[in-house]
């Protein structure tokens, strides 16, 4: 499994205006051959700070998603408000059950 882990600084303002760009990627990534999540989310205690955090099959699979038209269009709009940083991670993992 590849987790992606992104935390994005942005204002609280430019969060809420990427809501519907956000939304539409979310709905558009999970739909996606190999994803098996993919969530945006802010911070309760920093409304400042976005979080993305994605789940996929195969590293393979998430290079075809950085090559899809949502993820394009996604980083125009994401150009218009461009975060103040970004720290991705992505790590290769093995899922285990302790419950």
């Amino acid at each position: 499994m590849i987790v992606v882990n992104a935390v994005v600084k942005m204002s609280k303002e430019d969060i809420q205006a990427l809501h519907n760009a956000i939304s539409a990627m979310e709905v558009a990534s999970r739909a996606e051959a190999g994803c098996d999540d993919y969530t945006f989310s802010v911070e309760l205690n920093d409304p400042n700070t976005l979080r993305i955090t994605e789940k996929w099959h195969t590293v393979e699979a998430l290079q075809e998603h950085f090559a899809t038209a949502h993820m394009a269009e996604f980083q125009q709009v994401m150009g218009t408000y461009p975060p103040v940083s970004m720290d991705v991670k992505i790590f290769e993992t093995q899922e285990i059950q302790l419950f």
